[in-house]
């Protein structure tokens, strides 16, 4: 079995657990690769390896069976980014915050390797989305998302102004901080911080939501992941930010137009046997704990 590895920055506490990841493979016998960047990061850490093996590209790693994400959700966004159209599937292993792409606990490194060894997993294959512009922003095969695509104004007082269209008819003029295209992925990100919708995982659907709308009415909508979605941009600053998941840059050309569709590859997620995408919801948004029980009063 062939493995790749990619991780960030952790903190030193978590050090101890980290390694772990490697003593388990090793103790399995299982051959893996390290990200060039995530060796680094191991170095400075002082956490040494026997017989490290480093990629540089995705060439090297265009079989491993699967690609361990070490980190939060950026982290695993990151890992998404990196292998694109290879569709490697990936295991997050949770070592930032809330998780919900990075689904496995550090304390189940253990118990998740042995499933990886014996196949005890099954891919769970999420639509991400595809974005085309009338002048280059992202370089080719990098223009690809799995949580959503946002445009965003780039400084702290005007708004800006997003004419969407869906299928080339005329939606809305958005006048707002900005606008996204989220997956039903993304959908959980940072679609829900700005009011967006709960969507189950595997329904084909786009939710585009504004993002802090001028107009109160302005709601975030639900359309077919079949849809092409366009978008046109007006701005008193003459510029806007587009992000896709971790990658962002500033668009100096307000003429620039944003063509945005279904993906032709998808991400392919590892599901552990017993790790439920609904279980994980509950656990992560705290549904079904009462607060009331955790407050105290001064007295």
């Amino acid at each position: 079995m062939k493995i790749a590895i990619h991780g960030r920055e952790f903190k030193p506490e978590a050090a101890r657990l980290v390694s772990q990841v490697f003593d388990e493979l090793l103790n399995h016998q299982i051959t893996f690769f390290i990200s060039e960047v995530f060796f680094e990061i191991l170095k400075n850490a002082g956490i040494t390896i026997k017989d490290p093996k480093v990629f540089l590209n995705q060439s090297e790693i265009n079989d491993a069976e699967v690609i361990l994400s070490l980190g939060g959700d950026g982290t695993f966004l990151e890992t998404v980014s990196m292998i694109g159209a290879l569709e490697i599937p990936i295991l997050g292993v949770n070592f930032g915050r809330l998780g919900f792409l990075a689904s496995v606990q550090p304390t189940q490194i253990k118990e998740a390797i042995e499933k990886l060894r014996s196949k005890k997993y099954t891919l769970d294959e999420r639509t991400m989305v595809h974005t085309d512009s009338s002048s280059p922003i992202f370089e080719k095969g990098m223009n690809f998302a799995l949580n959503e695509i946002a445009i965003s104004k780039t400084d702290t007082s005007s708004m800006i102004i997003i004419h969407a269209y869906i299928n080339n008819e005329f939606l809305n003029s958005y006048w707002a901080d900005g606008l996204m295209v989220a997956t039903a992925t993304g959908s959980t990100g940072y679609s829900l911080s700005c009011g967006g919708p709960l969507v189950m995982p595997h329904s084909e659907n786009f939710i585009i939501t504004p993002i802090c709308p001028h107009n109160l009415f302005v709601r975030p909508m639900i359309v077919s992941s079949n849809s092409v979605i366009s978008l046109k941009v007006e701005s008193r600053s003459s510029n806007f930010l587009v992000s896709m998941d971790s990658r962002a840059k500033i668009v100096g050309d307000v003429e620039t137009e944003l063509t945005i569709r279904k993906e032709e590859f998808k991400a392919k997620l590892v599901a552990l046997h017993g790790s439920e995408f609904l279980d994980t919801l509950r656990g992560k948004l705290g549904w079904g704990t009462d607060i009331r029980n955790r407050i105290t009063y001064p007295s």
